[in-house]
């Protein structure tokens, strides 16, 4: 029997549905996540937020407008006593007064601490941005994670498939010698137990590739279909020039522009506090309406007013008891520390980028040298094979020229696909990773 035709066999009855399922190409993946993580939707709530915040709405540069309204109802008994001597006495004398005015407040000016808490709320919402754009960046290198573990146990399974493919055509082989008198039944039950060992194997590396498809549809937001099918092929791009590679990092590096951008912020913070050194000048202004009604022991029955008023205020606060001073040696202090932080992360970062590119071109090599072992574990598999067609090996090391065969072509896919994503750790830490095609 041709073990290519076995082995076809079982490939196409294993996976009749295959080409039904949904394709899940790197792109369509990226596009998913983008529109569907969730992580990535909560992050994009908080962008929204910081751009409220920095709205004109928020910065205090505005007037604030009050509109006030009243009334009052008396009721008394009054006892009047005139000059001329004449007493007048009410009894349930009734009197109201109404009131309406439209008030606005407007601070002139602050010592510029509103100037640069408005450029702080703008300056904010960059570094929200900035943390969105690290959030896409840990979901894509996730996704990409899981993604190339899905292809790894598709592949991984297709392997064992031909093995167990391989052992069943050699079972069918060691029945009909058997069946001729050419074997004893030891061959045929060492074929059986190969067989159970290999379809133990299979279900196995089926269920991990099941689990790994439910990980990769929740980093997706859980949009996909129970089955689909992903492209396990891949290309290294290999071309990468390490100085170059290092300057980008050092520019693009999200954790170096999140630093950059709140040193900014800290900066704006210290000018901020400042300005508590200064007066603050504000306007006011007022119109407004008044109706009294009067009872009858007052000269006049009914009065109503109505004018615009306005006014400056100035506020300076000569000593607080030295919290302004406070603050504004804290908001140094702060910033000296983001300095540091920022020289420690130059550092941390030169120190990772180092040992990702050395971790990068090693598993390359590993992968180039597992492709080497792929050859030669064919080659003397088929030899093995043919001998074995011949009665000129025994079982045992027909067995052990297929698992050698099956262990290579496992240890290529792992370390195929560890270096795409070890590739993609790099592009990481030099801010690449979102600007690449998949």
């Amino acid at each position: 029997m041709n073990i290519k035709f076995v082995f076809l066999s079982m490939l196409l009855a294993s996976q009749v549905s295959l080409f039904a399922q949904e394709l899940i190409t790197p792109e369509k993946a990226v596009s998913l996540a983008l529109e569907n993580n969730y992580g990535i939707k909560l992050v994009n709530t908080d962008v929204e937020v910081a751009k409220n915040n920095a709205n004109i709405l928020n910065s205090g540069y505005l007037p604030t407008l009050t509109g006030n309204a009243g009334a009052t109802y008396n009721r008394d008994n009054t006892e009047a006593e005139f000059a001329d001597g004449r007493v007048t006495v009410l009894n349930g004398a009734e009197s109201s007064r109404y009131n309406a005015s439209v008030d606005l407040n407007y601070t002139l000016f602050d010592g510029l601490g509103r100037s640069y808490n408005y450029k702080q709320l703008k300056e904010t919402q960059k570094l929200t941005e900035l943390q969105a754009r690290e959030t896409i960046e840990n979901t894509i290198l996730q996704l990409f994670t899981i993604y190339y573990n899905v292809a790894e146990r598709t592949e991984n399974t297709n392997a064992i498939l031909q093995t167990l493919a391989i052992s069943k055509e050699r079972l069918t082989r060691a029945k009909y010698q058997f069946d001729y008198g050419q074997n004893t039944k030891l061959g045929v039950l060492n074929a059986e137990v190969d067989i159970n060992n290999d379809s133990i194997s299979l279900m196995n590396s089926e269920q991990q590739l099941r689990n790994s498809k439910r990980d990769l549809n929740l980093v997706l937001g859980n949009t996909l279909k129970e089955t689909f099918r992903i492209d396990t092929k891949i290309e290294f791009k290999t071309l990468y020039d390490k100085a170059a590679l290092l300057e980008k990092a050092k520019a693009n590096n999200i954790n170096l522009l999140q630093v950059d951008k709140s040193i900014t912020i800290n900066t704006l913070g210290v000018k901020s506090e400042k300005s508590a050194y200064l007066p603050t000048v504000g306007l006011i202004g007022s119109y407004g309406w008044n109706k009294n009604n009067n009872n009858a022991a007052s000269f006049i029955a009914t009065s109503t007013n109505t004018g615009l008023s306005g006014g400056l205020n100035l506020r300076w606060n000569l000593f607080d008891g030295g919290t302004a001073i406070t603050r504004v040696k804290n908001a140094k202090i702060n910033l000296e520390a983001q300095n540091i932080q920022k020289e420690q992360l130059r550092v941390t970062l030169e120190r990772d980028f180092n040992n990702a590119w050395d971790d990068y071109q090693n598993k390359l090599e590993i992968y180039r040298l597992q492709e080497h072992n792929i050859n030669t574990a064919e080659n003397n598999f088929n030899r093995t094979q043919e001998k074995f067609k011949l009665g000129q090996v025994n079982s045992i090391e027909f067995r052990q020229a297929q698992l050698n065969l099956l262990n290579a072509e496992l240890n290529r896919n792992q370390a195929k696909y560890s270096v795409k994503v070890s590739e993609l750790q790099l592009l990481q830490i030099s801010g690449e990773i979102l600007t690449i095609s998949f």
